[in-house]
């Protein structure tokens, strides 16, 4: 097979050229498109490292398709089917699934870390359906389960590639044919990890003992991971372990977001110089906005970026306020962030079977109403396959100058959620939304502070960050004040998705 007909540059078609040999070595040739069955040899672990734009994700969907043509299988997590001698095995990673939704909307099947770190245990019965949507076995006959249901689940799985997803089409539930979950054992084959500046050295250990063979993908400009002194993971790679794009593609389209980002590396541009370009840039392009306000109804699909806690707990009562939200209730449409699951050891099963369903610390969720049973919410998962489920939930919204957060639904174990209306910039990695709006005024506290983070302004890392969230628009916000909404809260502009998944958590 020859190299994919995509015009690559310089240093993208040197990063494939040395990909390609970690890859031959390990048995599969994405040039020639052929495949042996692997060999047992040292471990081999790369970082590909460029700035937003370089091509990073272009270069890792070209490796992705390449390697499918040669035969490789790809492995989502949910269901992998009969081991076979043979097989060479690739799962494509992100820290979250925001993240991984990011990929799939781009024609790339991404997965969490977490689905492939636990493996589902399906019952046997279901087990012949995920065989047969998996093209390992014939269309089977199942007790209850009529030939329309299977139809339903052939058409979803042939669109989405998810056994559970297909399932719960074919109106069964995760309980009916998930019966446990188990921390992987086997090694799999070639792992490609994106947004790999989110990872710690816990995630980047066990990612070692799972992929023999590890490509991570990341943005050495980005905020790295609390706790580990500005260093991300890719760092200590020696030099020849980290293959740097440094040529900006997306500049070629004239984004005035990127050019913004880039900008930033200039060790003499101070904050106001920063603010006069992103002024000049709103007055040539509607694409960048020096707005005077936020906007609440952005905040409630895209939050709102800040740096400070103090600032962050203001703009959600102002958002509360604003669509005159109860002070002891929410209403359905207002976005949550998971905080994780609080269960006790002897629970662990149903904490992996709650993070398994998208539930993991960090997920942007948007609150549909109340549950079935007292303390249980019903709730949808942004970046999930199966977004809407309803699961024992712990809301805190923490309130100005209070220690104690008000918690306007409490079930005595479960997910616990803080409101998400607005979020650092630190939790925004990983992220990206259409609109962002971030909150320049922490950015010029930032400054005046004169912090400093792995030898750079960290308010020229939070303004890079934070930027580089939009995909398409940027609001950079100036001044303290929040816009009233024009419309109501609601969650008419969410899919309709599988039916709630129950996840008994008590």
């Amino acid at each position: 097979m020859a190299l994919p007909a995509i015009e690559f540059s310089e240093d993208q078609a040197e990063a494939w050229d040395r990909l390609a040999e970690v890859l031959r070595a390990a048995g599969v040739d994405p040039d020639e498109g052929s495949l042996s069955p692997e060999a047992p040899g040292k471990p081999s672990v790369l970082a590909v490292v460029g700035k937003a734009g370089s091509g990073k994700t272009m270069l890792l969907a070209s490796l992705y398709k390449a390697l499918v043509e040669a035969g490789v299988e790809v492995v989502s997590g949910d269901y992998e089917g009969r081991k076979r001698k043979d097989r060479r095995t690739l799962a494509i990673l992100a820290p979250t699934n925001k993240a991984a939704s990011v990929l799939r909307n781009r024609g790339v099947p991404a997965t969490t870390i977490h689905r492939i770190l636990y493996t589902p245990v399906y019952d046997p019965q279901y087990e012949r359906i995920a065989e047969w949507l998996a093209g390992q076995g014939e269309r089977p006959e199942v007790e209850g389960l009529t030939d329309t249901a299977l139809d339903r689940a052939k058409a979803f799985y042939d669109v989405v590639k998810s056994i559970p997803g297909a399932l719960a089409a074919a109106g069964l539930r995760g309980s009916d044919f998930i019966k446990g979950w188990k921390r992987r054992e086997e090694p799999l084959d070639i792992g490609f990890v994106d947004e790999s500046s989110m990872l710690d050295e816990r995630q980047f250990e066990d990612l070692k003992e799972i992929f023999p063979t590890l490509v991570m993908f990341g943005d050495p400009a980005q905020l790295a991971p609390v706790g580990q002194s500005g260093e991300m993971v890719f760092d200590k790679l020696s030099e020849g372990r980290r293959l740097v794009l440094h040529r900006i593609h997306r500049q070629a389209d004239d984004n005035p977001i990127l050019d913004l980002a880039h900008a930033l590396a200039d060790p003499d541009l101070t904050f106001p110089d920063f603010e006069r370009m992103v002024e000049d840039a709103a007055r040539r392009d509607d694409r960048v906005q020096m707005a005077q306000r936020v906007e609440a109804g952005l905040m409630a699909r895209s939050p709102v970026l800040v740096w400070r806690n103090v600032t962050r707990i203001k703009l959600i009562q102002a958002f509360r306020s604003a669509y005159g939200a109860p002070p002891d209730a929410l209403l359905p449409g207002e976005p949550l962030i998971c905080d994780g699951i609080e269960l006790p050891l002897k629970h662990r099963k149903k904490r992996i079977d709650l993070e398994a369903r998208g539930l993991i610390k960090g997920a942007q969720v948007i609150y549909l109403g109340p549950g079935n049973k007292p303390g249980f919410s019903k709730l949808y998962v942004i970046g999930a396959e199966e977004p809407r489920l309803s699961a024992a939930s712990i809301i805190k919204i923490e309130m100005p100058g209070e220690e104690e957060p008000f918690i306007p639904s409490a079930a005595r174990m479960g997910a616990a959620f803080l409101h998400g209306a607005a979020v650092t910039i630190h939790k925004a990695q990983g992220s990206q939304w259409p609109t962002v709006q971030v909150f320049a005024p922490d950015l010029w506290v930032a400054a005046q502070m004169g912090r400093m983070e792995a030898g750079l302004p960290l308010w020229k890392r939070l303004a890079y960050v934070a930027i580089t969230r939009a995909e398409h628009r940027l609001l950079w916000v100036v001044r303290n004040r929040l816009g009233r909404p024009t419309e109501p809260l609601g969650v008419e502009d969410l899919s309709t998705g599988t039916a709630p998944l129950a996840l008994e958590a008590e």
